[in-house]
């Protein structure tokens, strides 16, 4: 007798998803205790988030809508950019509950509504408390002693701006835009008083349409003033450069430099520098220049302030290597380690590339000696770890293309992944010390 079951015979337990059932649930017992969200939430808990609070208008004696907690969207998007999320459209879709498919993000949220809106605004708009936490957060390890903040090493990357090369025009172009912008502002103005009994709805989009018209204006007179500005530097350098001088409608600031790729598209030029030993970013600029030459002395000068100690060391690429920067940061009483300026050409020539060359300043010929040493050169090996890897792990979270205008919006951005990156280091160094 045959005795083996089949799938109309064998008693199984299957799926019944129609049931209806009662299920007495909270958020935290969804989420599980070991979730990166929880070690976020704790993080952010941590932090002096008062300054955030002063900013909020209604209180417990005034009539309005309450607002966001601060910690909840300082979470939301610490959470967010560690998952490679820039988005604002998209971290308010994870936080929607009715998609049911995003638990950390509706548990941070705990029941508490975000828009995209608001999302997109507090991203951008608290550029120097991101960087006050940025500091007080590494201020807190090197009392703890997990940052010694005796070796510096900086590096630059390009990041891809939001503007298109088409955006950017030479002056005739910028004047010719200005002026039929500021015509159709002038008719819709017109046009606005002339019809004072029209529909509601006609109202609103007369108004949109006055709006775009505006900011479109302000953007090409941005752009005029930003060409001008940059017209007047590259005449010094060369004349009759300036002539030649093109800015971005899109993004002003932005500007065409060559990318990593050897190609050349509108970008910012993000700077980190990081603790050569902890791994962990201390100070973060972003600028608009295409080079990294004369960017070291500013973040050193960044960094006293923030920490009240200048380092010992200073690792960077041969790219910060210019005779003005190295001086600067010589007379500072930081050691300079970096590749020497044409020194297989000086090689080839006879010349020692160490040795004193002509047009050297004291404390250039000082840091030429210095890279002789063997000490010295195996400590520049140490320069790609601690100054490319923090680029790098910036990058892996989606710090590729900018959906953000400006150099204040980008230090926001930039500042975000400072601050998710060393979260994760943090617990990486807890870990080791543990």
């Amino acid at each position: 007798m045959n005795t083996n079951n089949t799938s109309a015979t064998a008693r199984v337990n299957r799926p019944e998803r129609a049931q209806v059932a009662m299920e007495l649930l909270s958020l935290d017992d969804l989420l599980p205790e070991d979730h990166r969200a929880r070690a976020v939430w704790a993080f952010v808990k941590s932090l002096d988030l008062e300054p955030l609070y002063a900013m909020i208008v209604v209180d417990g004696h005034q009539a309005g809508r309450s607002a966001i907690a601060p910690e909840i969207l300082v979470a939301l998007w610490l959470l967010a950019t560690l998952d490679g999320i820039g988005s604002a459209r998209e971290l308010d879709r994870r936080c929607d509950k009715k998609g049911n498919t995003h638990l950390p993000y509706w548990w941070i949220c705990g029941g508490v509504s975000v828009n995209y809106h608001k999302l997109s605004n507090f991203r951008v708009q608290h550029g120097e408390f991101l960087d006050k936490i940025l500091v007080d957060s590494v201020a807190a390890m090197i009392n703890a002693g997990l940052v010694s903040l005796e070796t510096i090493a900086q590096d630059g990357m390009k990041v891809r701006a939001s503007a298109g090369r088409s955006s950017f025009r030479r002056e005739p172009t910028l004047k010719e835009l200005q002026k039929q912008a500021q015509a159709h502002v002038d008719l819709l103005k017109e046009e606005s008083e002339e019809e004072s009994n029209r529909q509601a709805g006609d109202a609103r989009r007369k108004a949109a349409q006055e709006r775009a018209t505006r900011e479109r204006l302000e953007k090409v007179n941005a752009a005029i003033a930003e060409r001008d500005k940059l017209a007047e530097q590259r005449e010094k350098r060369k004349k009759g450069e300036g002539q030649k001088t093109r800015c971005s409608t899109t993004d002003p600031q932005a500007r065409n430099m060559k990318m990593a790729n050897g190609g050349y598209n509108p970008a910012f030029n993000v700077q980190f520098a990081s603790d050569a030993d902890a791994l962990i970013i201390v100070g973060v600029e972003v600028t608009n220049e295409g080079t990294d030459g004369g960017q070291l002395a500013p973040m050193l000068d960044k960094v006293q302030a923030s920490y009240g100690k200048l380092p010992e060391h200073a690792l960077v690429d041969g790219g910060y290597n210019t005779k003005e920067g190295v001086t600067l940061v010589e007379n500072m009483g930081v050691k300079v380690i970096c590749p020497i300026q044409r020194e297989e050409q000086l090689q080839k020539h006879g010349k020692d590339p160490h040795a004193r060359q002509k047009g050297d300043t004291d404390a250039y010929a000082i840091y030429r000696s210095r890279m002789a040493e063997p000490e010295n050169k195996e400590r520049y090996k140490r320069r790609a770890a601690a100054a490319e890897f923090p680029n790098a792990d910036c990058r892996n979270h989606n710090l590729i293309l900018l959906n953000v205008r400006g150099l204040v919006k980008v230090k926001a951005v930039a500042l975000w992944h400072a601050l998710a990156y060393n979260f994760t280091r943090l617990l990486k160094l807890r870990e080791a010390t543990a």
